[in-house]
């Protein structure tokens, strides 16, 4: 069954400064409680992540998946290559300037190969939810400060 998700969250930060972040795989370990292990596996012309595989673990279900980054102007986006636990996976987040900050929207459609009981999917899609755009803000506001 799949599962499809959107939220919003206002960042005090460019859409430049965010994109770092964002582009910076392999620091998710350090502020994404879900991501265990990152490995960017290629990197396109500018340097920036187009494939990784990466250990995850959310509401004590692991899985290894193996995505492919797409850049677009307003943002990125991934597709689920390979999983053991998802059939497929879409995500994007898009970023919008709104004055001194940036307005982070991310949508994100995870299909489960196993069927699990709905409390858990939502307690999952909740905290990776708040994970990737409150979680994101924090990460976004304290590489700022170190500036």
């Amino acid at each position: 069954m799949a599962v499809s998700e959107s939220r919003e969250v206002t960042i005090e930060a460019t859409p430049d400064e965010i994109m770092a972040v964002l582009i910076d795989l392999e620091s998710l370990v350090e502020w994404s409680s879900a991501h265990q292990e990152i490995e960017i596996l290629e990197r396109d012309d500018e340097g920036r992540p187009s494939k990784s595989r990466q250990v995850v673990k959310i509401v004590g279900v692991s899985d290894e998946q193996l995505l492919d980054y797409t850049f677009h102007p307003d943002g990125v986006s991934w597709t689920l290559v390979k999983s053991k636990q998802q059939r497929a996976q879409e995500g994007r987040y898009t970023l919008t300037p709104d004055g001194a900050s940036t307005v982070v929207r991310l949508d994100l459609m995870v299909d489960l190969f196993a069927p699990l009981p709905g409390f858990l999917i939502k307690k999952g899609a909740s905290g990776l939810m708040s994970t990737a755009t409150d979680g994101l803000r924090k990460r976004v506001m304290a590489v700022k400060k170190r500036g």
